[in-house]
C-alpha cells in the first residue's frame, strides 16, 4: 500500500519512543511506502487534497530517523492510508487539516478517521461517559469554577485544549491562586478550562491503555516524578509495566464500541485508579513502551486491523 503521514518534523523524532515512527517501521517492514509530509504542506488545490513532502525510508537510528527524498507535491487520494499524526494543541489549524482531510473519504482511508477526531477532542469525548469519569466542570466562568472548587476542596485545573501536562495545576483545598490562574488562562486565550476533582490514586500512577479498533491490547504505568502532581513523561513521568484490571476492562467495553463505529482505530485512554480521564485520539503514544514491556507487537495489530478496512 502507499501511506502517508501527515506529522510532526520527522527527523526530530526519538526512535525508541516515538508512536508515529513506530508506525512507519512496522509499514516499511510489511513492505508498503511511505511518504511524510508536514501539517503546513497540506492543501485543497481546485477539488484536490494535495500535500508536499517526501518520499521516506525510516530507519532506528538515534538523530537519522529517516531516509528523505527530493521535496514534491502529491494527490492524496492516490494514496491507501494517510495517517493525520500531527500533535496538539487542537487548534483552528488542527482543526482545518481535519476538515480538509475529511474530503478523502471513499478515496483513502484516514487514520483516525478526521470527522471523529475533530468532533471527539481529548478531553470531550470524556463527557458521553459521566458514570466512568471523576466529578468534571467545564467552564470560563470563574464563580462556576470556584463553585466547583468549593464543593470539592481538592481540584485539578487545565486548559481544555492542551498536551503533554502543559498548564495543568492542582489546586487543594488550601490554595488561593485560582483567581490568578484564570485570569493567566483567559487573558491569552478564548477557551474554557476543564476542573476535575483531583484522584489521589495518582500517585500510584496515571495508566495509559491502548485500544486498537475499539479493543484493548494492553497498558503501560506512568508514575508523577517527586515532589510532581503529573504523570506525563514530557514531564519526567516514569512509565513502568501494568496489567489491566476488571475495571480497566469494563471501561474499555464501555467506549470501544463506540469508537470503533467512528473509525478510531488507535486510541490511548487514561486511568487514574477506577476513573477514566481522558480518551486520546488526536496523537496517541505509548506503542513502544507497551512494546518492550509485553513483548507484544503493537504496531502490527494496529496495521492488521488498518489492512483489514482497506481491502474489505
Amino acid at each position: 500500500m502507499k501511506i502517508a503521514f501527515q506529522m510532526d518534523p520527522i527527523m526530530g523524532v526519538d526512535v525508541a519512543a516515538d508512536s508515529s515512527f513506530r508506525l512507519a517501521e512496522e509499514a516499511q517492514k510489511r513492505g508498503h511506502s511511505l511518504f511524510y509530509y508536514s501539517p503546513d504542506q497540506l492543501a485543497y488545490q481546485e477539488g484536490r487534497i494535495t500535500a508536499r513532502g517526501h518520499d521516506m525510508v525510516v530507519q532506528r537510528v538515534a538523530g537519522a530517523p529517516a531516509v528523505l527524498g527530493d521535496f514534491k507535491e502529491v494527490d492524496l487520494a492516490d494514496f491507501d492510508v494517510v495517517w493525520l499524526r500531527q500533535d496538539p494543541p487542537f487548534d483552528m489549524h488542527y482543526i482545518t487539516s481535519t476538515h480538509l482531510l475529511d474530503r478523502l473519504a471513499g478515496k483513502a482511508l484516514v487514520v483516525n478517521n478526521p470527522f471523529w477526531v475533530r468532533n471527539y477532542p481529548e478531553k470531550l469525548l470524556v463527557l458521553n461517559f459521566p458514570d466512568l469519569t471523576p466529578p468534571t466542570t467545564i467552564a470560563r466562568d470563574l464563580d462556576t469554577i470556584k463553585a466547583f472548587k468549593e464543593k470539592h476542596g481538592d481540584v485539578i485545573l487545565k486548559p481544555l485544549y492542551g498536551n503533554g501536562g502543559a498548564g495543568v495545576f492542582r489546586l487543594d483545598a488550601n490554595d488561593r491562586n485560582l483567581s490568578s490562574l484564570h485570569e493567566l488562562f483567559t487573558g491569552f486565550s478564548r477557551e474554557p478550562l476543564i476542573v476535575q476533582k483531583f484522584l489521589p490514586a495518582v500517585k500510584h500512577g496515571d495508566k495509559r491503555v491502548i485500544l486498537v479498533d475499539g479493543e484493548p491490547v494492553g497498558a503501560i504505568n506512568r508514575v508523577p516524578a517527586a515532589g510532581e502532581t503529573r504523570s506525563n513523561m514530557h514531564v519526567g513521568g516514569r512509565p513502568e509495566k501494568v496489567g489491566l484490571t476488571d475495571r480497566d476492562l469494563e471501561i474499555c467495553a464501555a467506549i470501544g464500541p463506540l469508537l470503533r463505529e467512528k473509525g478510531q482505530v488507535f486510541v490511548g485512554i487514561d486511568v487514574i485508579g477506577d476513573y477514566l480521564t481522558e480518551i486520546n485520539v488526536t496523537s496517541p503514544t505509548g506503542i513502544q513502551e507497551l512494546e518492550r514491556f509485553n513483548d507484544v507487537n503493537v504496531a502490527g495489530q494496529i496495521w492488521d486491523a488498518i489492512e483489514a478496512k482497506v481491502s474489505a
